[in-house]
């Protein structure tokens, strides 16, 4: 009997499932979006409950599309949407509040409370990570301090605390294990990558238990077998990785120095460091790429928040496009942007800015703006946001970046995918398998179980798909780049 490896891939707005073979090509996959709750403005839920039915849901439709059963299945690697936060209760499994999602703003106060008190320098030191509401490790401190109960319970041990990956495992076998990975617990601001343990420091400053916290292991181990009626047999949960450095591993971006970028509801920009934590002098965060056996690789990170998110709110909010897909053709309807120039800060800016209070603006409108000018300024300000990064990324190391490996939905778009070539100047590399999330929690999982040799059997596997080259001359490269970053400046601090 042929066996697959089973990626379960939980993102932000919806959870998919996927099934590989020993080749690296997809067999069977399926997707469900789940509800986005939005209690108050810059704040972001999810029902834990939700994602867990929905991820259910897709792994056995994915399963039974191929008519096969868990005998088949050689072993599960999750990938899952970052910094999301859930604690529940051990004993009863119960959630004690909703998910509360990366994007969400709510800690902004608590996280302008920590620069003030000088805390900068030893959470970066420690944490690799800069203060904000992004990371974990604050919208845990909320959930203690506001949920009804949840601090007293947490102080005798009741509550468990985990990203969306440790949620998974911990209901893929029924409470049995608490755990998540080294990529996932250097996202929380309470991780040090230095000694990768959870950093009494951090858990003093920000008053959190330690009894909360799920046991750290590698990206590439068996961690325990599935426990629930779903699976025929013990399934072997074997992968766990974030989904941004699942992504550069699906990239084989495994050497230092290469980089990739992921075009979701965010944009995720990652550089391989190598073994040796970088500390930025620039603004980016210094994460943990993967763990695997003795070997650790780090990677500096440019987290852009909206992306893709832009493209849903030009079909959502302004109604302008009915699909996502119809993006493309709107934007080639025009020569060019018209002068308009759309920053998409609808939760703030990350990397290089970390610009809490920046909001969305949408600048340079004139009677002769058209819908296709709005549609091609937002996708050039999703490859204006990656230029940003990848300038200090380059500052940062003194490495010159000579190409960038990209994946995500939003890849696609041959428009963005040239524009992104041209305004940065070097080759734009779409593999053959652009669903590189997904597959680089196949590969950590195939390690583990030996279905995959090693990392070179690997390597060979991975094929690109497309290149794009710059055509653009410097001299109108130049130009946007001023208009642009003078757009950035009016966006930020709106909301302060």
């Amino acid at each position: 009997m042929e066996n697959f490896i089973l990626a379960l891939d939980q993102g932000t707005t919806s959870s998919r499932a996927l099934l590989f073979d020993k080749k690296g090509n997809i067999r069977s996959v399926a997707q469900k979006e789940f509800t986005q709750i939005f209690p108050k403005p810059g704040w972001v839920e999810h029902d834990p409950n939700e994602i867990w039915s929905s991820q259910v849901a897709v792994a056995a439709e994915a399963i039974s599309k191929l008519g096969i059963n868990g005998k088949a299945i050689a072993g599960i690697g999750i990938t899952n949407q970052r910094e999301t936060t859930i604690v529940w209760d051990r004993k009863s499994g119960n959630p004690v509040y909703n998910a509360i999602v990366w994007q969400d703003r709510r800690t902004s106060g608590y996280c302008d409370e920590l620069n003030e008190k000088g805390h900068a320098a030893i959470i970066r030191e420690k944490t690799g990570l800069v203060i904000d509401s992004y990371f974990s490790g604050t919208k845990v401190k909320w959930i203690l301090e506001n949920v009804e109960g949840a601090r007293d319970k947490a102080e005798k041990g009741e509550l468990a605390f985990g990203t969306v990956d440790s949620w998974l495992v911990w209901k893929l076998t029924q409470g049995r294990t608490h755990i998540t990975d080294v990529t996932n617990a250097s996202r929380t601001m309470l991780f040090n990558i230095n000694t990768l343990e959870w950093d009494n420091d951090m858990l003093e400053l920000m008053d959190i238990p330690r009894s909360m916290l799920p046991e750290v292991r590698d990206s590439s181990e068996i961690y325990d077998y599935t426990n629930t009626t779903f699976f025929a047999s013990r399934v072997p949960v074997a992968g766990i990785a974030g989904d941004q450095q699942a992504a550069m591993f699906g990239q084989m971006c495994v050497d230092k120095g290469m980089v990739k970028n992921t075009y979701g509801t965010g944009c995720f920009i990652l550089l391989n460091t190598g073994s040796e934590p970088f500390i930025s002098k620039n603004n980016l965060v210094t994460t943990i790429a993967w763990k695997i056996g003795d070997q650790i690789n780090y990677a500096l990170e440019g987290s852009i928040f909206i992306a893709g998110a832009v493209v849903q709110w030009l079909r959502d909010g302004l109604g302008i496009i009915g699909s996502s897909a119809e993006v493309e053709s709107l934007a080639a309807s025009v020569a060019d942007n018209g002068d308009v120039f759309f920053v998409p800060a609808f939760t703030g800016m990350g990397a290089p800015y970390w610009d809490q209070y920046a909001r969305g603006l949408l600048v340079g409108l004139s009677r002769g703006t058209g819908r296709g000018h709005i549609a091609r300024a937002a996708l050039e300000g999703i490859a204006f946001q990656t230029m940003d990064v990848l300038d200090v990324m380059q500052k940062d190391t003194g490495v010159a970046i000579k190409e960038l490996r990209v994946d995500g939905g939003a890849v696609a778009n041959n428009l963005l995918m040239q524009f992104q070539s041209d305004i940065l100047g070097i080759p734009v590399v779409r593999p053959r398998i652009a669903e590189t999330t997904a597959l680089g929690a196949a590969y950590l999982a195939g390690l583990a179980t030996g279905y995959w040799g090693n990392i070179d059997e690997l390597k060979e596997q991975w094929q690109p798909d497309r290149q794009f080259t710059g055509t653009m001359d410097a001299k109108s490269g130049e130009k946007l780049k001023i208009k642009w970053r003078e757009a950035v400046k009016r966006a930020g601090s709106w909301a302060s």
